[in-house]
């Protein structure tokens, strides 16, 4: 089964991180957000992917393609450019990547939709190129299949944007920086699509996911929640974007499930 991430936003709101660069190629713990994401991905045995490039793609294609190099130790001999002996030193052996420029102002729906012709299996998974999640994936797979509808989509409790006071007689007995909102679920991507949902979009570039494609889902009652009340964050913001380097140099960051 394909992984199919989305990653042509611009990413407007991360100006900071994203002028120069994709967001996500945008860097935690020395790694970008797409890595950390397909990591999560490949700890569960998914390690087929097709990336829907937009926004400055040529260096998540630039990224790829001098992986070996970059990442593994490598004997060369000079006058036999195509001679290269790499000794791997990574764990990402098997990962199969399609890279698709989707371009530069297609709308979410509109990218997936492109990347049709590289999807042959009956079922594919989707997720955005900006979060990460604790998500078990081969549980969310179960659920889709039980529930026998179109769509999955995982519902997340987002983390607040502002502190939390709890107080008892007008004393503060806790601060908490980022406490978990607990009513309701928002739709933290990680999604399982029948192939019969390629019908739903449009390559129109304004074609949005979020908008008639799911909306008309929802009507047919054919798109499933899959609740995870685990850890879920995306990087919208530079805060954001802060919150995930310091909690991965703490040592604590609940998405690094390859190894524990």
């Amino acid at each position: 089964m394909k992984v199919v991430i989305l990653c042509g936003g611009l990413g407007t709101r991360l100006r900071e991180e994203t002028e120069f660069k994709p967001k996500p190629m945008v860097e935690v713990g020395g790694k970008p957000l797409i890595w950390h994401i397909m990591k999560i991905y490949a700890h569960y045995g998914f390690r087929e992917f097709v990336l829907c490039l937009g926004y400055k793609g040529e260096m998540i294609k630039d990224y790829f393609l001098n992986y070996e190099a970059m990442n593994n130790d490598f004997t060369i001999q000079l006058g036999n450019p195509n001679r290269i002996d790499f000794h791997s030193n990574h764990a990402e052996d098997g990962w199969k990547i399609t890279l698709m420029d989707t371009g530069e102002k297609a709308m979410t729906g509109s990218r997936i939709k492109q990347v049709e012709k590289y999807i042959v299996e009956d079922e594919f998974m989707v997720t955005y190129g900006d979060g990460v999640a604790n998500v078990d994936i081969k549980k969310l797979l179960e659920h889709h299949r039980k529930q026998k509808k179109t769509a999955t989509l995982t519902g997340v409790h987002p983390l607040s944007k502002f502190g939390e006071v709890v107080e008892e007689h007008g004393i503060v007995k806790n601060f908490s920086e980022k406490p978990q909102l607990s009513e309701g679920y928002i739709n933290g991507g990680f999604f399982v699509f029948n192939k019969k949902f390629f019908d739903y979009l449009s390559s129109d570039y304004g074609c949005v996911l979020e908008k008639d494609p799911l909306e008309k889902l929802t009507k047919e009652r054919q798109l499933s929640v899959y609740p995870h009340d685990g850890f879920w964050q995306c990087m919208d913001t530079y805060r954001d974007y802060k919150y995930l380097q310091e909690t991965w140099q703490d040592g604590k960051a609940p998405w690094k499930i390859w190894q524990k």
